[in-house]
């Protein structure tokens, strides 16, 4: 019994430090500059970024797909196609949900396609982590963000430039079976970390 307990104790204490270990790296400005505003015009940037051992997206894409259609005709596409509607599907509306939820006492919000909204937030994927889970052996996703706040009248002047690094993906009691569940949590909880980092600049 004491066994069970231990082994409880010590996976709460990986989830927690996996939840809230996430720091916000500056590399330039002040989100300050936000106080006052009520929205944020937001945009998502998937141009460049790493899979996993793969250098580039597109390589993961087409040997994953290669793969999963030599298993079984079509499966690889069906596959491709999922992974690029995950991010609209599911990423975007997490990380906006846990953004605005962060910022709710402050009356600001994060909305796509409002580009008359004085700045617009630039969230930049720039690493994937897929993880996986098969039942018996799993590995947690995780994904590298870049945040860039810009003025949306002039997208190339920058206000502030912030990113945070390797944050986990994975969902509770290990029912994450697929890369996207288990990737909308990444993005969950890094629209959760940049919130409270802003919350607490305002």
């Amino acid at each position: 019994m004491k066994r069970i307990f231990y082994a409880s104790m010590v996976a709460l204490s990986v989830f927690v430090t996996d939840s809230f270990a996430q720091k916000v790296n500056v590399k330039s400005g002040d989100v300050a500059v936000l106080a006052g505003q009520k929205t944020i015009n937001v945009e998502y940037d998937y141009s460049s970024f790493g899979v996993g051992k793969f250098a580039t997206e597109k390589e993961y894409l087409d040997k994953k797909s290669e793969e999963y259609n030599a298993k079984e005709a079509g499966r690889g596409d069906s596959w491709k196609k999922a992974w690029v509607a995950d991010r609209k599907d599911r990423f975007e509306p997490k990380f906006e949900e846990l953004f605005n939820k962060g910022l709710e006492d402050k009356g600001l919000s994060v909305v796509g396609g409002r580009p008359d909204s004085k700045y617009t937030l630039i969230v930049r994927t720039t690493f994937v982590e897929p993880g996986f889970n098969v039942g018996v052996m799993r590995k947690n996703a995780a994904v590298d963000f870049q945040f860039d706040i810009v003025e949306s009248a002039n997208k190339s002047s920058k206000v502030a430039e912030l990113s945070v690094l390797k944050v986990p993906g994975s969902m509770a009691m290990g029912m994450d079976f697929d890369t996207g569940a288990r990737l909308a949590e990444s993005y969950a909880k890094a629209g959760k970390v940049l919130a409270n980092y802003i919350e607490k600049k305002l």
